[in-house]
Order: C-alpha cells, then sequence, then structure tokens
C-alpha cells in the first residue's frame, strides 16, 4: 500500500475540501453583507421588470396573429367549465322532472319519427 502523504488522490481530496471551505466562507461573508442583498434585489426587479414586458410584447404580437393569449384561453376554459355544470344541473332537473311524471324514456334516447315508407307488396312485381 502506498502512504496517505504520496497518495495523489488523498492529496486531491484534501486540496478540494480547503478549497470548498475557503469558497464557503468567502460566500457566506458575501451574502451577510448588505450590498448583496441590495444587489440581488436590484436583479430581482430587473428579472420582474424584464419578464412583464416580455408578457406585454408577446400579448402585442398575439394581438396582431389573431390569436388568443393565454389569459383568453384560461377564461375561455373557465366560461366552458361553467356551461357544462349548468347543463349538468339541467339534465339531473329534466330526469327529476320525468321521473316524476312518469316517463320511463330516458333523455338520452331521442323519440324516433313514424316510419311512413312501405316495402313493396307481394312478389316483387311492379305495376
Amino acid at each position: 500500500m502506498t502512504d496517505k502523504i504520496n497518495d495523489p488522490v488523498a492529496m486531491w481530496q484534501k486540496m478540494m475540501g480547503e478549497m470548498e471551505k475557503g469558497f464557503n466562507s468567502f460566500a457566506n461573508q458575501a451574502m451577510s453583507s448588505p450590498e448583496f442583498s441590495q444587489a440581488m434585489n436590484r436583479a430581482g426587479g430587473v428579472a420582474a421588470g424584464a419578464q412583464k414586458q416580455l408578457g406585454e410584447v408577446m400579448e402585442k404580437y398575439l394581438v396582431t396573429m389573431n390569436l388568443p393569449s393565454r389569459e383568453q384561453v384560461t377564461g375561455l376554459a373557465e366560461r366552458l367549465q361553467s356551461i357544462e355544470a349548468q347543463i349538468g344541473e339541467i339534465k339531473s332537473l329534466l330526469s327529476q322532472m320525468a321521473a316524476s311524471s312518469g316517463i320511463s324514456a330516458g333523455l338520452d334516447s331521442a323519440p324516433r319519427p313514424p316510419r311512413t315508407k312501405r316495402p313493396p307488396s307481394g312478389g316483387g312485381a311492379q305495376t
């Protein structure tokens, strides 16, 4: 076995550990300063402003292309869900009314039109 002093892997691990400790102490000192927090606040504000501006530009682009925006599609989906809920309530009320009046046919089975066409009579001879 080789000595720990001459082992290159052990030396590398020790060097990396010391570098990590140094970086952590530097980062902790930097993050505890008020200048760092001010810079981070400014960077966050700039990013939020850029995101808002991009959203406005995208909205204008979609309007120009005659396409709905995400907000409009979400609004349509909410309205559609509301309409579907109302239709479900109407169906249940109609079912209750049909059951109370004694109608046996369900709402899903539509009445069929009367059959007025008759098959040809007799042996198939035409006159």
